[in-house]
């Protein structure tokens, strides 16, 4: 199979080990690629709402992929994110090409890039995180509805709906949020003289360019593999938003999960589950 080269991939907001999770078709993906440079950032690994009832192989088949990368010396930066933040402790960590790191700074094409997760301007992070944890359940439990909802849908030949997006765009103070947090993020970017931005966090994928006092920057969100099943893209000179949905290629590639793959997936749980456990007593 003949994949596709792109210079820079950046995904965000996978959330493994969460039912929403789409890994097979995120494995699909990077699968088709050959990327020179994987950016992570923030909230691969949904470590919230970690447990050991619930890792599929086609999750632990995702880390392996991203492993080879590393493997073939592949630069892979990991910004942890809100809901893998226990990984910030390993800041400036290093082994191979895989760097920790919570934001990065980037020059592309003589253009110097702002990328970090996102979460540090979500006010209800900062400020009640109980609320945040809890939402984060009820979120994963809509998506499971909405995968119900769907698949009965599909039975009757209907389309694929998402609850949650229609509820993200009738609900004003969540359209004022996303707003918001645009606004600022663009601002303090443009006030530090960076012409792009890059988050993800909100699950909105996006790329425009936003005016600010301080000249326009361009704000560019990788959605997440949820809901929006997309990804940022550099190549050939130019930024694009690769979704999923119209990517022919990667939806026809069959994927195999071995034994092996499943022995790695109770080794990892293990150590997360220790690690967590480790942390919780401090």
């Amino acid at each position: 199979m003949q994949q596709r080269e792109p210079e820079i991939v950046i995904i965000s907001d996978v959330h493994l080990g969460t039912y929403g999770c789409h890994a097979k078709e995120l494995l699909q993906y990077l699968k088709s690629i050959k990327p020179k440079m994987l950016i992570l950032n923030g909230d691969i690994i949904d470590i919230w709402q970690f447990s050991k009832r619930y890792w599929p192989s086609s999750h632990m088949q995702v880390v392996k992929h991203i492993t080879g990368l590393i493997a073939q010396e592949v630069p892979v930066y990991y910004i942890p994110g809100n809901h893998d933040e226990m990984l910030r402790k390993f800041k400036d960590f290093q082994l191979g090409s895989l760097k920790i790191t919570n934001k990065l700074s980037l020059t592309v094409n003589n253009n110097r890039l702002w990328i970090f997760h996102g979460d540090v301007f979500d006010v209800v992070m900062q400020h009640s995180r109980w609320l945040a944890k809890l939402g984060a359940v009820g979120y994963d439990t809509l998506i499971l509805i909405n995968s119900v909802v769907n698949y009965i849908s599909k039975k009757f030949n209907g389309k694929n709906i998402s609850l949650s997006k229609k509820i993200k765009n009738s609900v004003k103070s969540a359209v004022k949020f996303v707003n918001n947090f645009e606004t600022t993020v663009t601002s303090i970017a443009a006030e530090n003289n960076y012409q792009y931005v890059i988050c993800g966090h909100i699950h909105q994928p996006e790329i425009r360019t936003m005016a600010t006092k301080f000249g326009p920057v361009i704000y560019m969100n990788s959605g997440d593999w949820v809901e929006n099943l997309t990804a940022l893209e550099y190549d050939e000179d130019k930024w694009s938003l690769y979704k999923y949905a119209d990517d022919k290629l990667a939806q026809s590639i069959n994927l195999k999960y071995d034994t092996e793959t499943k022995e790695s997936a109770k080794d990892l749980m293990n150590i997360l589950m220790q690690e967590m456990n480790i942390r919780e007593t401090h």
